[in-house]
């Protein structure tokens, strides 16, 4: 697992099976039991807090990586990669977050 990976992830019930990107550092993720993470999701609202992400980047179909909802989840509930982002991408990130939280 590192970061800049999208990722399954289970969310407790209601929720379902769902992309997540790992936010959290490579240089800790080993000795954390919990990540932080960003959820993906179908619906794109094109705003400044979302990163959209489509086939080309490795993803099953059109979607956004939605940065209002970051949140910290359980390392052993995180299952296979579905993709890496670009860096190109990671800096879109960087971007997303400061806007996200206003900083």
């Amino acid at each position: 697992m590192n970061r800049g990976e999208i990722r399954w992830y289970k969310f407790s019930s209601p929720d379902k099976k769902r992309p997540v990107l790992i936010l959290t550092r490579d240089s800790i993720l080993d000795y954390l039991e919990d990540v932080i993470v960003a959820p993906v999701t179908s619906t794109v609202r094109e705003i400044p807090s979302e990163v959209s992400l489509s086939v080309s980047d490795g993803m099953p179909r059109d979607c956004a990586i939605n940065f209002d909802h970051i949140q910290i989840v359980s390392k052993e509930k995180i299952g296979s990669l579905i993709t890496t982002i670009s860096p190109q991408k990671m800096k879109l990130v960087r971007e997303a977050i400061a806007f996200a939280l206003n900083l």
